[in-house]
């Protein structure tokens, strides 16, 4: 993974300054993310597997899109570039769905903005350096599947699930 330069913020989401993003995290430094929830048609989330070369979380099932945002990039933007990156699509909507500051894991404290939207009949081209495969779940089988196998999915989108679904969850809303 390029390390990349992102904006330091505080807890009230105001940059406080800059660092390349291996600083950031190896010195714990706020940062920002985004997470996109895409769906199709029958109202099915697009859900993607982690590569195996992934330093953070590999091989788990993560939600559509995460990304980090870029010093000086607006969250939108960012969601948008992931879009593209990660997935291939361009022109999908999205709509902002909430806010919310997470430890992510060891050195790893982000503010991110959670956005939803619709395939539209579009078709995905993940980036298989960073995607290992992409499938379709319902909510349902989502909820069931982190309750009754965890360890199969990453941390965070556990707890963004919990979050979605009104149920407790290790975040705080913004």
């Amino acid at each position: 993974m390029a390390d990349e330069l992102l904006d330091i913020v505080n807890d009230s989401d105001e940059v406080t300054g800059q660092a390349m993003r291996s600083v950031v995290h190896q010195q714990g430094l706020w940062h920002r993310g985004v997470h996109v929830f895409l769906f199709n048609e029958q109202g099915e989330m697009l859900i993607q597997k982690r590569s195996a070369d992934r330093a953070n979380s590999p091989s788990l099932w993560d939600c559509s899109v995460s990304e980090h945002v870029k010093a000086g990039e607006s969250y939108l933007e960012a969601a948008m570039r992931g879009l593209k990156e990660e997935m291939g699509v361009e022109g999908i909507e999205i709509s902002r769905r909430g806010k919310i500051q997470m430890e992510y894991g060891v050195n790893d404290n982000e503010i991110s903005e959670i956005y939803a939207g619709s395939l539209n009949g579009k078709s995905v081209q993940f980036d298989p350096g960073e995607i290992a495969e992409v499938k379709f779940m319902s909510l349902d089988d989502i909820r069931t599947g982190i309750v009754q196998d965890k360890e199969r999915y990453c941390y965070w989108f556990v707890e963004l699930m919990n979050w979605y679904f009104g149920q407790a969850a290790r975040l705080k809303v913004m």
